[in-house]
């Protein structure tokens, strides 16, 4: 799963930018105030492609609600506990909070080889799924070779500022070897929490959009 680190100092000095899609572009049902879909991967690649995706500086994307900016957004299981880390980086809104996803924003440098490089390129399912496993390999300095994430559904909200402008791919690994996840000092505080405990910690809201979404 190890793919070619670029540093997110680097990335930022490039001005960076992040994949979009117009909202309007996008099922009205996948845009209410709080969303949780359970989709087929296939059908939401193929939503998702046929609305179009645009690279956009992030410093614009972050403020226009016209846009979404879709996350691979990444939970790590075992039968019966759950990764957990506190927020920190680069986004001050969600700082102090608990979350149980793993993701970020999707760069044209996650795009193969193949694409054209053009403002509208390349594969939606591919670069997605390469900027998920570029995040994961940012995140953990060591994961486990065998485990591969399984794509569950979609999760929204326009209740806040962040949850305004990016839309949630949820996917979840169940791993047997939690010990072997090493995270990289990015994850504060990470460690394995029993999942039937998880309502009693301070999560911000897409983590627990996710767990309903897990549930049904």
């Amino acid at each position: 799963m190890p793919l070619k680190k670029i540093s997110k100092k680097r990335i930022k000095k490039m001005k960076e930018k992040v994949l979009c899609i117009k909202k309007k572009s996008l099922p009205s049902k996948w845009i209410k105030q709080e969303t949780i879909i359970k989709i087929n991967q296939n059908i939401f690649y193929d939503i998702c492609s046929k609305a179009g995706f645009y690279w956009i500086e992030k410093d614009k994307a972050e403020i226009d609600p016209l846009y979404k900016q879709i996350i691979p957004y990444i939970i790590i299981q075992t039968k019966e506990k759950t990764g957990i880390y506190k927020r920190k980086g680069n986004e001050k809104r969600l700082h102090n909070l608990w979350s149980i996803g793993i993701g970020g924003h999707i760069n044209p440098q996650d795009e193969s080889d193949k694409s054209d490089k053009s403002n509208k390129s390349g594969d939606f399912k591919d670069i997605l799924t390469n900027g998920m496993l570029r995040e994961l390999n940012e995140e953990f300095s060591i994961i486990p070779k065998i485990e591969v994430p399984v794509f569950c559904g979609i999760i929204n909200d326009e209740k806040t500022d962040v949850g305004k402008v990016h839309m949630g791919a949820v996917f979840k690994i169940i791993t047997n070897q939690p010990l072997q996840f090493k995270p990289d000092k990015e994850l504060v505080d990470f460690y394995w929490k029993d999942t039937k405990t998880l309502n009693n910690v301070n999560l911000e809201l897409w983590s627990k959009l996710s767990l309903k979404l897990l549930k049904l």
